[in-house]
């Protein structure tokens, strides 16, 4: 017989498989003897109390063996000599794996991306980091795996609505990642391991009869009588498919105006701007696990995360991309702007936690942008924002930054406290630059997080500005049923670019769904 149980075990048993089989044979009422054997299905903390406590979903054999764990694969038929071709515009999670479903289903993708495969673009982090220069095409938002790939790899997801989530991270760990993440509530990949996860997921498309394309920027689409037919890219190659998958980002702002100035139907859209907030990880450790002062976290804790949000004067006010034990990186697309964004490795071990702390946006708010703009407007209100911010840097990619006790009261920082950002900030008035509703609702916001976890807004707690690429300010609309775009026949806007998605797990999901619909 197999049971399915959940159990509550103290943290120092956690790990044990003994302690399972005790606790698990005492649930059931059994003798130890009967259980033959556990197996892990789900594993979560509880710290609300002093005392931490895992969660632990098991899968119990009672009087005969568990069956053999199959490991995750995945694999698609031949392509036959006729099969349809879908272009894909873009090489993020959407992309990828859209061309994988549409593998699956008998389609040829061929993935075009403007920046470099995943081996090559590291070696393109470097001039940001240490020059303060950005090379457009390839950073840390461009490039085989999308923004996620050298951005953290966080995969936890609200987004169970939108599809099969488990299969997402079967076909993850399938392609090398960590096994963890088909049984942790929060599952993490890391920046230092997603690369190497991306670059198989290539190897399985190349493998299977796709086409992936590396420095292959679209600069143009074919439209004859209202049906996409194809793009042409930066070298002037005509790139023709039964349909285009457009899976570009939230950054491929190239992209939005190409699509206005052919006069394509877009909407303006909620998105959040605001800043990353940055503490000593020890700080966040000893609040969220209720440590004594100067305690160390038991080495069976992970760094701790946080989550905060409330809503003021009809705008939220929220934490975003929270990474613990993570470092604070240049997001910047282009050389006359700042953007910053967090990450964090496998092991989470920086001494540092940050988060994004940001504010609503919503279209109306923008509209001092909307008549040189249009729809574009909320673009324009983002990178207005990233180029004051490169101003009050003062150069390269140094952040404008501001104790957070300074922002409450108005007041430019005499220093700042040390921060992962390796390119560094620059004390600035961040109360002055922003919009002042942004402002007002963050100092509000900050106080009542302040109340949650005391010292969140201390006087270690710094600000670096900006982060403004939450999500995209624009959506391109596509009809429920088909999933295509209602005026364009051939194109299927997909993932955050299209205003469809938010993270890497919702990216992929609408990347298969769309692939689908093809």
């Amino acid at each position: 017989m197999i049971e399915t149980i959940d159990l509550i075990l103290p943290l120092e048993a956690s790990e044990d498989e003994g302690a399972w089989k005790a606790a698990a044979a005492k649930k059931l009422g059994l003798p130890a003897s009967r259980v033959s054997g556990v197996r892990l299905l789900k594993h979560s903390l509880d710290a609300r109390q002093r005392a931490v406590k895992v969660q632990l979903r098991l899968e119990v054999a009672i009087d005969e063996p568990l069956s053999a764990e199959v490991n995750p694969r995945w694999s698609a038929p031949s392509l036959t000599a006729n099969a349809r071709t879908a272009v894909i515009v873009g090489c993020g999670p959407a992309g990828m794996f859209a061309a994988l479903r549409c593998l699956e289903r008998g389609i040829k993708p061929i993935v075009l991306e403007r920046g470099k495969d995943a081996s090559a673009r590291r070696f393109d982090l470097a001039p940001i980091l240490r020059q303060g220069v950005v090379i457009e095409d390839s950073n840390y938002c461009f490039g085989e795996g999308g923004a996620g790939t050298f951005s953290d790899g966080k995969l936890y997801t609200r987004a169970t609505k939108r599809g099969p989530v488990a299969r997402v991270y079967e076909i993850l760990v399938a392609h090398g990642a960590p096994q963890r993440i088909l049984t942790d509530a929060h599952p993490h990949i890391g920046s230092n391991l997603l690369p190497n996860v991306v670059k198989a997921m290539r190897a399985s498309i190349l493998e299977a009869g796709g086409e992936v394309r590396f420095q292959t920027k679209v600069v143009e689409f074919i439209v004859e009588g209202g049906c996409l037919r194809g793009v042409v890219t930066a070298a002037g190659d005509e790139i023709t498919g039964d349909a285009v998958i457009l899976a570009t980002g939230h950054s491929a702002r190239d992209i939005y105006r190409l699509l206005a100035e052919k006069k394509v139907l877009l909407e303006r859209k909620p998105f959040a701007v605001g800043v990353r907030i940055e503490h000593p990880q020890p700080f966040i450790d000893a609040e969220q696990y209720h440590l004594r002062k100067d305690e160390q976290r038991p080495d069976l804790l992970p760094a701790a995360r946080y989550s905060v949000a409330t809503k003021i004067d009809d705008r939220g006010v929220h934490s975003f991309c929270m990474c613990p034990g993570g470092f604070i990186v240049p997001a910047s697309t282009e050389n006359d702007e700042v953007v910053v964004n967090g990450m964090s490795l496998a092991r989470r071990d920086s001494p540092f936690a940050n988060s994004g702390l940001v504010v609503t946006v919503e279209p109306e708010d923008t509209d001092s942008f909307a008549q040189e703009h249009g729809v574009l407007s909320g673009i324009a209100y983002q990178k207005a924002l990233e180029v004051a911010a490169k101003q009050a840097g003062g150069g390269g990619q140094v952040a404008p930054g501001q104790r957070v006790a300074d922002f409450l009261v108005g007041k430019v920082s005499a220093d700042l406290p040390k921060t992962s950002y390796f390119p560094g900030g620059k004390s600035s008035p961040l109360h002055e630059i922003l919009p002042q509703g942004i402002v007002r609702r963050m100092q509000t916001g900050l106080k009542l997080f302040d109340r949650k976890i005391r010292g969140y807004a201390g006087k270690e707690a710094l600000l670096l500005g900006f982060e403004t690429r939450t999500s995209s300010p624009v959506r391109i609309p596509r009809r429920n049923d088909t999933l295509e775009h209602p005026e364009v026949h051939g194109l299927y806007p997909c993932g955050e670019g299209a205003g469809y998605a938010g993270g890497i797990v919702s990216a992929a999901l609408d990347g298969m769904r769309v692939a689908e619909a093809l």
